[in-house]
């Protein structure tokens, strides 16, 4: 987790880390990870462009342009941002906007960074003002500005630094500065997986950890995994345990059923909080119109949990619309709940 000291003097190491010794993230969890581009499954237009702009660079013997990722959580931004530095050849450096707490946190890691370095910043719509700034420059000119004395006597001094790629991710890149996202040269937005995209994601998954798992099973587990690699992976590990305690091992469709059954998820992927986030649009507000902060204290949520994992899915399964006036439940999401909708006796 994040470092929350911030009198104690860090060093370069505190910022940023060598792949794969990435925070919040198991041993588990990284041996999923994919290691190439070609092992990178889905966003298929997104990868033959990267893997252009890769060859030029490479070709060119340059540092590859700054990238900006965007998208819901658990797509893969992280991992798109190692395998970049993997295809490059080059050193991979990993941090997050909350934990550069001051202009002397950015200093430290672009003063040290080789060569055409991959410098990954999570959650760059978090950045404090005065580093961004700093990172204009920085960007553009590969120099830092530096302010040497105080007062009257105060100068201001340009540090050179190495060549670098930068690589931003957001959840929210509506959050991010117009005068940062136009120093990225290349944009990649992170869209749900399709399903047959999610069935060979389980497959790989399966098959690193030598778990057998039958065809049905997969096209299940692939369908209840919300189009996110991340989901795909924690229920592959549950139905693993699963069947090794209550099966032979073998993941089949019957486990997967049964899992899923205990740990509250349908057949979309919902989770039972997604369904009451529903519920409590429709019983307690008749279907919406409802704001978020509103909705977020119904549901016992933060507005920015709300926003960047519950509702991106919600929204994209059709059960949930965003409007000007606030979050209106769908036809379908009466439907795949039964209830009734007001005017109607049967559920639809």
């Amino acid at each position: 987790m994040r470092n929350g000291n911030r009198e104690k003097e860090k060093s370069p190491g505190d910022w940023g880390v060598t792949s794969p010794q990435l925070r919040e993230e198991d041993e588990k969890d990284l041996s999923l990870r994919p290691q190439r581009l070609q092992e990178f499954l889905g966003q298929r237009e997104m990868k033959e462009n990267l893997s252009v702009f890769i060859s030029a660079a490479r070709e060119r013997n340059e540092s590859l342009d700054h990238l900006f990722l965007t998208g819901p959580p658990g797509l893969g931004k992280t991992t798109l941002a190692q395998v970049v530095a993997r295809e490059l050849g080059v050193d991979f450096k990993v941090t997050s906007a909350p934990a550069l707490d001051k202009p002397k946190d950015l200093v430290g890691i672009l003063t040290t960074v080789a060569e055409k370095t991959v410098f990954f910043i999570d959650e760059i719509h978090r950045l404090k003002p005065a580093i961004e700034e700093m990172l204009y420059i920085a960007m553009e000119d590969y120099e830092l500005d530096w302010i040497i004395g105080q007062g009257p006597s105060a100068r201001t001094i340009r540090i050179p630094i190495q060549p670098f790629t930068l690589v931003g991710a957001t959840t929210k890149a509506g959050n991010v500065s117009s005068p940062l996202i136009s120093r990225f040269g290349i944009s990649c937005r992170f869209g749900f997986y399709k399903k047959e995209d999610m069935e060979a994601i389980v497959r790989r998954s399966a098959g690193i950890l030598q778990t057998v798992v039958e065809d049905d099973a997969a096209v299940l587990l692939a369908a209840s995994s919300r189009g996110t690699p991340r989901v795909a992976n924690r229920l592959l590990r549950r139905m693993r345990d699963f069947a090794q305690v209550l099966g032979n091992g073998t993941i089949s469709a019957a486990i997967v059923s049964r899992g899923l059954e205990r740990l509250e998820i349908d057949g979309l992927g919902l989770e039972r909080h997604d369904r009451e986030i529903l519920r409590i649009i429709i019983e307690r507000y008749n279907g919406g119109p409802v704001g978020a902060e509103t909705l977020a204290i119904s549901v016992g949520e933060t507005v920015d949990t709300l926003e960047d994992y519950y509702e991106p899915y919600l929204i994209q399964a059709g059960l949930l619309q965003r409007t000007p006036r606030g979050r209106i439940v769908t036809s379908l999401a009466y439907k795949h709940l039964r209830l009734n909708r007001p005017g109607n006796e049967l559920p639809l």
